[in-house]
């Protein structure tokens, strides 16, 4: 039994292969994101472990507000000078020495533009010499106020050379220094995890990075020769106390590499989210190929059967085929993913800013990865089918035909109730009664509600078949290609039901995106009152700010009724972590954002007042005269008394403070600015000469209402062109599925085809019935998928109006274009098969047996 299976293996490997580049795609899938984040997590670790090299302690302040990677950026609290002092004398010390470093130093290149960051932070820090990771490649170092030296990568990326005079934003507007030198670090880099450096005397560097002189971010203490840093950094710790972070160098760069490796954990959840997309459209094409062989060689099982094969082995000769066909997959996916992996690091790398990759390695987890989901979905893909060809009688030896399709009954049940239960728990998880497992609800429901679907498509697939081939019907071989995608439901069904889990996915995405673009655009156009806006793309991990001072000189441009700078931050309210905000011009919260005041005033705020939305205030129990403690990422933890309340809305704060708190936030500068014009005033009129009040602030611009909301909403497009991107491997699986099953029909029909061919079809004609039979099918799954991909969007949308995406917008020209796609993914994926077809020999086609 174990050679006859291997024969049989070796004489369908071309169907077999076709079937096994499912699951290569796959596990490339799965093996090519652990791999990725093996690399890049082996890259930060050794980024961090060099940038820690000389340091035997490390002391900071613990930072007022603590934020997550994703939450945003942390602040350093900073340190006394007089800590320094205090850490040089504790015992086996050789010397401390006090270190400003805070992300936020901007280079205005040569072009007039800030020099951008797409992850590694833009330290300003201050120069403290040289030594063996750190060398000055051209000039020297800073001496004057007005003097800045930076690293080789960014004078590279800036384009400015030693002597020029630059720009920098800092915590304060933009100032002028004298490029003086450049450096670079051990080994020939020019940065290290391509971070941006620019540094600055020390005087210069605490008040601008910091915004507290004689202050420091850090201690970076030596050890006297022959004491351990451990033992150091216990003695530090006991002088200072409780309210300092005392480590090793070593401990600080992994707590900095594995605060970065939450964000690399995420995104490796998600490239493993978009795998299993693509391994359950997989798991449809094993499933259709192994139904079609074991379909084809009902008499040769029969045959076994009838001399004396059990069931039993029979089961284990299918299984044995899926089994060298997961192993060969599983081994081929992994080496994709390994070079997928690579590409993508050192993609990241450039992107980045020129990370220093550590070599590529494959981690246990690629590896248990790869075979484990290659072997699983394909034997689990391949057991219904085996089970089937175990049930085959042995009278089918004398059969000539196939055994029939079965009744729909049983599996027309099944997806009802799969689909039922689907819905239920899209039910249970949108409304938000699911508990801490909301997402794993959400996404169980979407499982059973594909795996639903495609049980019941082989119920519509004949009638829906039918009415699309009758587009074709007005030829010979558009009848033809009409009745053979629609004389097997159930293969046509799973065959569409590939294509229709990629396309659903597309197609619901969109609409939810689609309707978050819509809603939010009208809400703004409704809500806000103001003709122009200040604001800037963000980038990186900060966002855009400017000049506190554009505001009072905009206000005083003719024909300006009203400006308001916001500034935003984290902070920590009453114990808990909440976004706070602070006005310029509190009296905007109404004139230009539409706010309805429920309790106290709203229109003005002294500087010990706050203003929460009526959901901040019920969810915390406060009310008109409530004290609330709060602690800003900057300065000590202040008492605020509530002075108002407003209803909330999607466009307004939970927290409003007043616009001296700012001085506290992370970014003290305003990172929005609304201008409202006076009634006739043309926009025309205004909008050059704020845009003259920017050109000292080259992040940002000044657009009127459409463009600031179309920039906004703009960025959802960007999440959904990635979403597409990843998607598209399920939708080049599902193609392969329609080539494997249309190949497979013509070995099947090999003897149908020669009996056409000698009662006069042609060639052509023989081609053009494939291509039909082709289209149908994939024509049949873009409709299905975008049918089930607009009702779970519809259903999320629904399920999010609070949320404030209240308008439903279907995509119908992305779904026009998907259309459009499938009838061209139809005719290419036809090609193949319809040559074959067409070159079959009519004689020994109408002989084959």
């Amino acid at each position: 039994m174990f050679r006859a299976t291997l024969k049989s293996l070796l004489a369908r490997k071309v169907r077999l292969i076709l079937s096994g580049l499912a699951v290569v795609l796959g596990v490339m899938f799965v093996s090519g994101a652990f791999v990725l984040t093996d690399t890049l997590g082996r890259s930060f670790d050794a980024v961090f472990a060099d940038g820690f090299a000389e340091v035997d302690v490390n002391v900071a302040a613990k930072p007022k507000v603590e934020l997550g990677e994703l939450e945003g950026e942390q602040v350093a609290s900073p340190l006394p000078a007089a800590t320094v002092e205090r850490v040089k004398q504790v015992p086996g010390v050789a010397d401390a020495v006090g270190v400003v470093a805070a992300d936020g130093a901007r280079l205005i290149g040569s072009n007039g533009k800030v020099v951008t960051s797409f992850g590694p932070p833009q330290l300003g820090e201050n120069w403290t010499g040289e030594s063996d990771l750190l060398r000055l490649r051209e000039g020297r170092a800073p001496q004057a106020d007005d003097e800045i030296v930076v690293n080789a990568a960014l004078a590279q990326a800036a384009k400015v050379r030693v002597g020029d005079r630059v720009g920098v934003l800092t915590l304060e507007p933009k100032r002028e220094f004298t490029l003086v030198g450049v450096f670079g670090y051990s080994g020939d880099r020019d940065s290290i995890g391509g971070v941006n450096e620019v540094m600055f005397t020390t005087p210069v560097a605490q008040r601008l990075m910091l915004g507290e002189p004689g202050t420091f971010s850090s201690i970076t203490v030596t050890a006297v020769d022959g004491v351990s840093p451990e033992s150091l950094r216990d003695d530090v710790a006991a002088v200072l106390g409780a309210d300092y972070e005392v480590k090793t160098g070593e401990q600080v760069a992994a707590d900095q590499a594995a605060s970065l490796k939450e964000g690399l954990n995420f995104f490796n959840r998600v490239l493993l989210g978009f795998a299993a997309v693509a391994l359950l459209v997989g798991t449809f094409l094993i499933l259709n190929t192994f139904s079609i062989i074991v379909a084809q060689r009902t008499r040769e099982l029969a045959l076994m059967r009838a001399i004396g094969a059990s069931g039993r082995q029979i089961i284990g000769s299918v299984v044995l085929e899926a089994i060298a066909v997961g192993l060969i997959a599983s081994v081929l996916g992994l080496a994709a993913g390994v070079g997928v992996g690579a590409l993508l690091a050192y993609l990241f790398g450039k992107f980045a800013g020129g990370l220093t990759l550590a070599g590529v390695g494959v981690p246990a987890a690629a590896v248990i990865g790869a075979f484990a989901v290659g072997l699983v979905i394909t034997v689990v893909a391949a057991l219904l089918p085996a089970l089937r060809a175990s049930r085959i009688p042995p009278i089918a030896a004398m059969q000539d035909v196939a055994t029939p399709d079965r009744p729909l009954t049983k599996v027309t049940v099944a997806g009802a109730v799969v689909t039922a239960v689907g819905g239920a728990l899209l039910f249970v998880g949108l409304s938000g009664n699911a508990g801490g497992n909301t997402l794993a609800t959400i996404l169980g429901g979407v499982l059973f509600a594909f795996i639903g679907v495609a049980l019941l498509t082989p119920l519509i697939s004949r009638p829906v078949v039918s009415l699309l081939g009758g587009i074709f019907a007005w030829s010979v071989p558009g009848k033809l290609g009409r009745l053979n995608s629609g004389r097997n439901p159930r293969r046509t069904a799973i065959t569409a039901a590939a294509l229709m889990v990629g396309i659903a996915l597309v197609t619901g995405v969109t609409v939810i995106l689609d309707s978050a673009k819509g809603s939010i655009g009208k809400l703004a156009q409704d809500t806000i009152k103001a003709e122009l806006v200040i604001s800037g793309a963000q980038s990186g991990p900060r966002p855009p700010s400017f000049d506190p001072a554009v505001l009072e000189k905009a206000a005083a441009i003719p024909g300006v009724r009203l400006v308001d700078g916001q500034y935003g931050d984290m902070a920590t309210v009453a114990g808990e972590r909440t976004w706070v905000s602070a006005s310029s011009n509190v009296a905007a919260l109404r004139q230009i954002y539409g706010a309805e005041v429920t309790a106290g005033d709203i229109d003005r705020l002294a500087p010990d007042q706050m203003l929460v939305s009526s959901d901040t205030a019920q969810a915390r129990g406060l009310t008109v005269g409530s004290a609330v403690p709060v602690q800003l990422s900057r300065g000590e933890e202040r008492t605020y008394t509530v002075s108002g309340i407003y209803a909330s809305s999607q466009l307004t704060n939970p927290v409003v403070l007043p616009a001296e708190a700012a001085a506290g936030f992370a970014i003290p500068q305003p990172i929005q600015g609304f201008i409202q014009l006076a009634p006739g005033t043309p926009v025309a009129d205004v909008q050059p000469r704020v845009e003259a009040l920017l050109a000292d602030s080259p992040e940002v611009s000044v657009a009127d209402r459409d463009a600031f909301i179309e920039q906004q909403t703009s960025q959802l497009d960007g999440l959904l062109t990635m979403i597409q991107i990843l998607l598209a491997l399920a939708i080049v699986i599902a193609v392969l599925g329609i080539i494997n099953t249309l190949a497979l029909s013509v070995l099947e029909r090999t003897r149908e085809l020669g009996l056409l061919r000698a009662i006069g079809l042609r060639r052509a004609q023989t081609m053009r019935m494939i291509t039909v039979e082709a289209v149908v099918i994939s024509v049949f799954g873009a409709l299905l998928g975008m049918a089930v991909g607009t009702g779970l969007g519809a259903a999320v949308v629904e399920a999010l109006k609070d949320e404030g995406i209240t308008d439903l917008v279907l995509p119908w020209d992305q779904m026009g274009i998907v259309l459009g796609l499938a009838a061209f993914v139809g005719v290419a994926a036809a090609v193949l098969p319809a040559v074959r077809a067409a070159r079959i020999n009519v004689l020994g086609a109408i002989a084959h047996d």
